[in-house]
C-alpha cells in the first residue's frame, strides 16, 4: 500500500502544482470547495493521516492545522510543504513493524480499521481530493498534468486522444 502511494505522489505534485495563485480561489459551484481549499485539505489531510496511522491514533489539532495552513501564501508554499513532509511521513510509516499493522485504529468513532488498511483509505481519499482539483485546473487557466498517463494537455497532445 506505501508503494502505491509513493507512486501517486508525484502526480499529486504535479496537480498541486498546477494551481495557479491568481486564480486560485476558483470553484465550479458555491458547494464546492475552491482550488485552494482542495489545494491546502490534500497538503495537510495527507500529513494528518500518515501521521495518526504512524502514531497509532487519530487525533486532530485544530490550532495544528489552522498553524500549517497559516504558513502557506503561495501554491508553491503548500508545494513545498508536501514535497518536504508527505516523503518522511511515508518513510515512517513504513518503519512500523509488521505485527503492529493489525492493531485497529479508530477514526473518531466513526470506523475502525487495522492501520494497514487506513493506509489505502488514505491513499484513496488524497486522489479522490486530486480528482477534484485537476476538475478546477482547466477552468482556472491551467493545464492538466500527467497523473496516469499523457494529459490531453500534454505537448503536444497524444495521438488518438
Amino acid at each position: 500500500m506505501l508503494a502505491l502511494w509513493e507512486r501517486e505522489f508525484p502526480a499529486t505534485v504535479r496537480v498541486l502544482a498546477a494551481v495557479k495563485d491568481e486564480k486560485r480561489d476558483y470553484r465550479p459551484d458555491a458547494r464546492s470547495r475552491s482550488a485552494w481549499e482542495l489545494a491546502t485539505h490534500i497538503a495537510t489531510s495527507d500529513l494528518f493521516f500518515l501521521e495518526s496511522i504512524r502514531n497509532g491514533v487519530f487525533q486532530f489539532d485544530p490550532e495544528k492545522a489552522k498553524q500549517a495552513e497559516a504558513a502557506f501564501s503561495t501554491v508553491a508554499d503548500i508545494v513545498a510543504f508536501y514535497e518536504e513532509k508527505v516523503p518522511k511521513a511515508l518513510a515512517a510509516v513504513r518503519a512500523i513493524p509488521d505485527d503492529q499493522l493489525n492493531e485497529p485504529l479508530d477514526f473518531f468513532g466513526m470506523m475502525t480499521m487495522p492501520r494497514a488498511q487506513w493506509i489505502g483509505f488514505a491513499n484513496n481519499h488524497s486522489v479522490h481530493h486530486r480528482g477534484q482539483l485537476s476538475t478546477h485546473l482547466r477552468a482556472l487557466g491551467s493545464k492538466v498534468p500527467e497523473i496516469y498517463g499523457p494529459s490531453a494537455d500534454a505537448e503536444p497532445a497524444p495521438a488518438g486522444d
